[in-house]
């Protein structure tokens, strides 16, 4: 099982944490976590991967479906500080051109 924290900063970027395995088990709660942000209006989210200790292809699916979610809604999805761990799974897929890693959540969305 998967904790997902979720908050909204003061900028009304939407803050999703995730702390532990981000599997085929978990995907299914973070989907749920950015339809219910963008749900309430909030379409620019960032993924802290901070705490995320494994990846697997239905987590790279769950943030994949993020970005379509919230590109439809006028915003976009982004990740920061992902784990040496996800940046390999990220790096192995090539989706670290789609999922640019940011340095820190405050500056995944440069305002």
């Amino acid at each position: 099982m998967i904790e997902l924290d979720v908050s909204t900063d003061p900028r009304g970027v939407g803050v999703i944490a995730p702390r532990g395995r981000l599997t085929m088990v978990s995907a299914k709660q973070l989907r749920e976590a950015i339809d219910g942000l963008v749900t309430a209006g909030t379409a620019r989210i960032v993924v802290d991967l901070a705490g995320t200790t494994f990846l697997d292809s239905s987590g790279l699916g769950a943030l994949i479906a993020g970005v379509k979610t919230t590109r439809q809604a006028g915003g976009d999805l982004r990740i920061a500080r992902p784990t040496e761990a996800v940046t390999t799974v990220l790096k192995l897929t090539n989706l670290d051109r789609v999922l640019r890693p940011r340095e820190s959540v405050e500056d995944a969305f440069d305002v």
